[in-house]
């Protein structure tokens, strides 16, 4: 019945994006050539002309809908992605129409008409669109157009599968029940009953009992899924599989298709897609560069004042880890005074650290002894933005008390990051920062890199837990 539904409701948006085509295309003409905005031209075609046109553009636009998913369930789409399709489609329409124009070399066709043609039917489909869905929702909320759904095997991903279609009834999904082998008959989790055994599929899609199945079995069951698999096919019912690995993959993963191989992911990681990583690169390289040079009279000061105020080196040079697990030297403004290699490990700095001189005390409230590090980003060994590099003394014993503390290896390590302007630096919850360097590892775009260099200037620099 659903399906029959579904079949029905896919002609009928059918039939309205022909007629808000149509609509869009001849209000766009009226628009054009019948209001005072715009000027008339000298030798333009003729109405019958313009309108002749439609045979091609609303077969045309039908098919780029098609082909851009525009008539699939909206369970399974969210609005966003609709409307994301919808542009696709209707900007492809547009340049594949504009080509064909300059192609048969057609001079006098309106290129205005053609924009605004594009954007009313744009703005008309979004408006259209978004009123089905409204309606989709106050209608399935109300338990109409509901799809009977079975869920297999009970698991963390079967009661945060339920929590989400209780929390959205608007979806239409209706849970027959639970079938499961570990479970008392009877146990209800959220209003979803345990009915039975895995072994009953079969017998309850014989019935019709359920349009959907929802495979959500624990980790120790994956064996069954071949034989459950065949069962549902072979009733015809759609098939989901939600996999139940929460305490193998704790944040976002994603899938990828490796010629026809299905992988998933682990962690998202977008820095390790090499445009990403070269557009990160050559970021790096030029603003290192550039800083370097406008930064020097400053440079020239503070090395002037470190060297005449202290005894010992201008620059304290201390190994870190850094990007694969891979050891270098970073560089700092010399703030502390000469100590030997085995004090200088025994901990981290703290307020009112005796080691620390005067200048070096303003040096690290202010972070310009952090400075050198652009020498490092020069030199590809640091970013501007990553996660604090380590020590490797403390990165051996992190790694052993923090659960993924060295999945901060995989990208370079920065001068700044989203941790430090969080106000998470110096003598702070080491596993709250490594939370936020998780997030910016798994979320990194060039804009993101931006807003937090930004907020470095706000509040980066300076910074209470810098001792």
């Amino acid at each position: 019945m659903v399906k029959d539904n579904q079949r029905y409701f896919n002609r009928l948006q059918l039939v309205l994006d022909i007629l808000v085509t149509m609509f869009s295309y001849f209000a766009a003409w009226v628009i054009k050539f019948k209001t005072p905005f715009f000027s008339k031209e000298f030798g333009r075609l003729s109405f019958e002309v313009y309108m002749s046109v439609l045979v091609i553009i609303v077969p045309l636009y039908v098919i780029l809908y098609i082909i851009c998913h525009m008539y699939i369930s909206k369970r399974v789409q969210s609005t966003i992605n609709e409307i994301g399709n919808l542009i696709k489609a209707n900007v492809a329409g547009y340049f594949i129409i504009f080509s064909m124009l300059y192609i048969l070399k057609q001079s006098h066709f309106s290129r205005i008409f053609l924009t605004m043609f594009s954007i009313l039917n744009i703005i008309l489909e979004i408006i259209l669109r978004l009123t089905i869905r409204e309606i989709l929702r106050i209608n399935r909320k109300s338990g109409n157009n509901q799809k009977k759904i079975m869920i297999v095997g009970y698991s963390r991903a079967a009661e945060a599968y339920i929590d989400r279609i209780r929390n959205f009834p608007q979806w239409g999904y209706d849970i027959v029940g639970i079938l499961d082998d570990n479970e008392k008959i009877g146990l209800d989790y959220n209003g979803a009953k345990v009915l039975g055994k895995i072994s009953d599929l079969e017998g309850y899609l014989e019935k019709n009992s359920a349009e959907e199945v929802a495979l959500t079995l624990g980790l120790d069951e994956y064996s069954k899924l071949k034989k459950l698999v065949a069962i549902c096919e072979k009733s015809g019912v759609h098939t989901q599989f939600v996999p139940d690995y929460n305490e193998i993959i704790p944040t976002r993963a994603y899938t990828e298709d490796l010629l026809g191989l299905p992988v998933v992911n682990i962690r998202y990681v977008p820095l390790s897609n090499t445009f990403n990583t070269t557009v990160k690169r050559w970021f790096d390289f030029l603003c290192s560069l550039v800083g370097l040079i406008i930064l020097s009279p400053l440079l020239l000061i503070i090395a002037i004042l470190v060297k005449t105020t202290s005894k010992g080196p201008l620059i304290f040079k201390q190994e870190r880890v850094g990007l694969k697990n891979e050891n270098f030297m970073m560089y700092k403004f010399r703030t502390m005074i000469m100590q030997d290699e085995e004090a200088e490990k025994r901990a981290w700095t703290v307020k009112d650290d005796p080691r620390v001189t005067k200048i070096g005390k303003i040096l690290r409230k202010t972070s310009l002894d952090e400075l050198p590090q652009i020498v490092n980003i020069l030199k590809g060994e640091m970013s501007i933005v990553g996660p604090r590099p380590e020590r490797p003394f403390y990165v051996e014993k992190f790694k052993e008390e923090i659960p993924r503390y060295m999945v901060k290896h995989q990208v370079r390590p920065g001068l700044t990051g989203w941790a430090q302007v969080n106000g998470l630096r110096g003598d702070t919850d080491i596993k709250k920062r490594i939370e936020y360097d998780l997030y910016y590892i798994e979320n990194w775009t060039f804009w993101f890199d931006i807003k937090i260099i930004i907020l470095t200037f706000f509040k980066g620099f300076i910074n209470k837990n810098a001792y």
